[in-house]
């Protein structure tokens, strides 16, 4: 070594700088990956909850999404083997529950097995579904004031799927019926009064009257169901009718309390009695009838009431189950809100609205 010069040594375990950010650079590709990873098991699994798995689809089953002003909505309709293009069949939509989806995970088209029932009898099924992400718990926002009006939001969004299906299946309109569990039986009311006009009956599976949100469950009196009444008389407007009303309520729900269902009666009936000549005065002259059915070896009892104009049109008929909790009744359903011991009411929501065509 040369005097004054000096000798610098690179140790093997020291890369040279050059290297350095090329190695910190593989960071970001690597946090980018995972994202990426992430997002795609998030959206396979949120896809599968909503939509189903393809070997899940029916004979006869179609998937669409309507696309509206109000937005989009997924949807499924269910072909019968008696649709062959020509004859007008009736429609059933039957709105899924918190929790639920239309044709996807414990879906409303597995609990009501009203495919089954649409084979045999001849109707069209359809089965939307919530946007993913509108609510936490894949419910209807039947309680947002913002969604019971015409033209807009929840509302519009399912009267548009059903005048599709009316018009991409020529079935019958008059002939257009809508169901629904839980939030999707509040849906269900709200499109009974806000598209009166598009369904001719109306069921609800442990649902409650139209304004329900403005009832308060520490003090339900200081908001009679004659108040909710009018409310929904007024969102009628020209259009309003006597949509019959099945309800289906369980005694032992601790979801919607059999309080709920009592006013939803009592609300229908007032609804229908303002949309008679403008007044609560009785002026529809109804009977009512009550039967009853005792329990049988894993079977419930149940009562029925049916209140009917002179002419035998049904107003209301409503089944009170005595055992039955928060869960569509019936010996076929499939899903986590099903109980086997209940009457069958997909037969009887459709038995409902077969004898109740619109006009």
């Amino acid at each position: 070594m040369k005097k004054g010069s000096r000798t610098v040594t690179t140790l093997a375990s020291d890369p040279p700088d050059a290297e350095r950010p090329r190695r910190r650079r593989r960071w970001p590709w690597v946090t980018s990956s995972v994202l990426v990873v992430f997002v795609v098991v998030v959206g396979t699994a949120t896809a599968v909850f909503q939509l189903g798995l393809p070997w899940w689809m029916e004979v006869g089953d179609r998937n669409h999404v309507h696309e509206g002003e109000a937005g989009s909505l997924r949807y499924q309709v269910h072909l019968p083997p008696q649709y062959d293009g020509t004859t007008r069949l009736p429609t059933v939509m039957a709105i899924h529950g918190c929790g639920m989806t239309g044709y996807g995970w414990n879906s409303m088209k597995a609990t009501t097995q009203l495919n089954s029932l649409a084979d045999s009898e001849g109707f069209i099924v359809v089965y939307p579904t919530q946007r993913v992400l509108r609510d936490v718990f894949n419910c209807w926002n039947s309680a947002d004031p913002r969604e019971q009006h015409r033209h807009d939001g929840e509302p519009a969004l399912l009267a548009g799927v059903a005048r599709e299906v009316v018009q991409k299946y020529d079935a019958d309109p008059g002939r257009v019926h809508v169901a629904g569990a839980s939030s999707g039986a509040g849906a269900a009311i709200i499109l009974a009064v806000t598209y009166p006009d598009v369904f001719a009956t109306v069921t609800s599976i442990a649902g409650g009257e139209y304004g329900l949100n403005q009832v308060d469950p520490g003090d339900p009196d200081s908001t009679p169901p004659d108040d909710t009444a009018r409310q929904a008389w007024a969102q009628m407007g020209g259009r309003a009718r006597t949509v019959p009303l099945l309800v289906v309520q369980g005694e032992q729900d601790e979801v919607v309390p059999p309080l709920v269902g009592d006013r939803l009666v009592e609300h229908w009936i007032a609804v229908s009695d303002l949309v008679d000549d403008g007044l609560l005065n009785g002026s529809l002259d109804l009977v009512e009838e009550t039967t009853t059915v005792p329990a049988e070896e894993g079977r419930y009892a149940y009562s029925h009431t049916a209140v009917t104009a002179p002419d035998g049109t049904s107003v209301v008929e409503a089944y009170v189950v005595q055992d039955l909790g928060h869960a569509w009744p019936g010996p076929a359903g499939d899903g986590l809100f099903t109980d086997h011991a209940g009457p069958d009411a997909s037969a009887i929501a459709w038995d409902f609205a077969r004898r109740h065509p619109k006009g």
